[in-house]
């Protein structure tokens, strides 16, 4: 995504539905309505958000630190949480007023507590617990993950539990039985590298610059397939486990092997090889859990999940297979504020009014920067 600040207005198509209601609530709705900040700075995007659970998305606005990490060939932790520090509070007022809400609209405010870089969440939990006491709202930690593997149903139609999900981002690549809402089961994940690591990695050795995914994808499409065979380890294996540093090595391999590394021929066979053998893998994965677990509903989800040729390999294995799969929507496939608020309003809506009052008691908060999502 290019660096700055995207907006979105209130999406009408989601009007008079209720997002998220859980399979088995505890209690009935503590609000008549409800309306949910959401702040994520986990890594290198600062996000908010504003969802309302009768009316849906009102208003999101994303600032993206790509053109600051560029420069380093990665992320450097202490910038992004600096970064955060400008953006986070100017990017709550944004969507207020967007939404042309106030703070004293809100009824309670998600922020992702972890996984992440300590000091980017700490920058996203001090803001939002500073403005959840100030005006005596409950404030939720969500955990990252969980607000990818909703994401999707942000869209419309949405995916229905149960379902299967294939995460896949920068820093991690898993394949999870969501039950229902707050029941997940990891299948199998990357035992190694992430399949966001894996493009990065690729594009340093083609000489493409931070962040490498748009640009391997962008150069895959001028390479024949089969030019350049690479490596697709575990690809046989009977689990779900990944790995993807030996494809890293493959590619590795080839390059010193080149006689011009520079030649174009060669850099586009070369990405449509490792694009081909990543999503060789995840294909065999996620088609074998769809036949272990008789799931025919698949839900993709992360940062690569805007790959183009990802999503035409997986929709047509699972299409084959006669099942259905879901995307979040474009803008929503990289870290965002949507998300956490969504997810928000999922576990509020699965809240007695004790624990709901414990919440908001809650004078004390920490992050969680290694957070199993299997814990929850």
């Amino acid at each position: 995504m290019e660096s700055g600040i995207l907006t979105n207005q209130r999406d009408n198509s989601n009007q008079n539905r209720t997002f998220f209601a859980p399979c088995e609530q505890k209690s009935s709705k503590i609000f008549r309505t409800m309306l949910v900040l959401g702040i994520e700075s986990s890594c290198d995007e600062t996000g908010a958000a504003l969802i309302s659970d009768k009316d849906g998305l009102l208003a999101d606005a994303l600032y993206s630190q790509i053109d600051m990490h560029r420069h380093y060939g990665g992320v450097v932790p202490e910038l992004a949480s600096r970064d955060h520090i400008r953006r986070a509070i100017a990017l709550v007022d944004e969507v207020l007023d967007k939404a042309h809400k106030t703070r004293e609209d809100l009824d309670a405010i998600a922020v992702t507590e972890g996984p992440g870089l300590a000091g980017a969440l700490l920058v996203g939990t001090s803001v939002a617990h500073a403005i959840g006491w100030a005006l005596d709202i409950p404030v939720l930690g969500v955990h990252h993950l969980e607000g990818h593997l909703l994401a999707a149903r942000l869209s419309t139609p949405a995916p229905e539990f149960p379902f299967l999900a294939l995460l896949v981002s920068g820093g991690h690549t898993q394949i999870m039985k969501v039950e229902r809402f707050g029941h997940y089961e990891l299948l199998g994940q990357t035992l190694d590298d992430a399949a966001g690591e894996a493009f990065d990695k690729t594009a340093q050795l083609l000489g493409i610059p931070y962040p490498g995914g748009p640009g391997v994808s962008a150069l895959a499409e001028k390479g024949e397939s089969g030019a350049i065979e690479l490596a697709r380890p575990m690809i046989h294996s009977p689990n779900l486990d990944m790995s993807f540093s030996g494809l890293k090595t493959s590619v590795l391999t080839a390059v010193h092997a080149a006689p011009d590394v520079n030649d174009e021929t060669f850099r586009a066979n070369l990405a449509r090889g490792f694009v081909d053998a990543l999503t060789d893998v995840l294909a065999s994965k996620l088609t074998r859990a769809m036949k272990q677990t008789g799931l025919k509903t698949v839900v993709v989800a992360g940062g690569v999940s805007a790959n183009k040729q990802l999503r035409e390999r997986l929709t047509t294995e699972v299409r084959r297979r006669r099942g259905k799969i879901f995307f979040p929507p474009m803008r929503l496939c990289t870290d965002n504020g949507a998300m956490i608020a969504a997810a928000g309003i999922a576990r509020l809506e699965a809240m007695t009014p004790e624990e709901l009052n414990e919440l908001r008691e809650k004078k004390s908060f920490g992050v969680n920067p290694r957070w199993a999502l299997n814990t929850l």
